[in-house]
């Protein structure tokens, strides 16, 4: 079960990237902010940016779970990945209510993708020196 985590965080971090977009159109229509605008009331401009900040994120977090979890971490990866998830949810539940909150949920984000980042990186390199 361990080895399939990655998987399954990847499936999550589908489905949370999926509930920032419909945070975004919902706050549209509560808002009355009409495309292509991307600000005009401080509640969707929240939004927006849980949305944009959690896809730079998931940019850069999963090409390091996948590189950690086929070098030999799928495991410790997937775990971290899950971190990550909570994170990310952490942080746009609090950011949506106040940006003040999201420290705590980028925090553990930001951890679990340094841990991810460093078993990425020996994988990778225990990988070319035993070719």
């Amino acid at each position: 079960m361990l080895m399939q985590l990655p998987a399954l965080v990847t499936l999550l971090n589908m489905l949370l990237l999926a509930a920032t977009v419909f945070a975004v159109g919902k706050a549209r229509v509560k808002y009355a902010i009409k495309a292509p605008a991307t600000s005009g009331h401080e509640g969707f401009e929240r939004a927006y940016r849980v949305q944009m900040n959690t896809l730079e994120q998931s940019v850069m977090f999963l090409p390091a779970l996948w590189l950690a979890a086929t070098h030999g971490f799928a495991g410790w990866a997937g775990i971290a990945g899950l971190a990550w998830i909570v994170g990310r949810v952490w942080y746009m539940a609090g950011y949506l209510r106040d940006p003040a909150r999201r420290e705590g949920g980028f925090a553990v984000g930001m951890l679990a993708w340094l841990a991810v980042l460093v078993m990425a990186g020996i994988g990778v390199i225990r990988a070319m020196i035993t070719g």
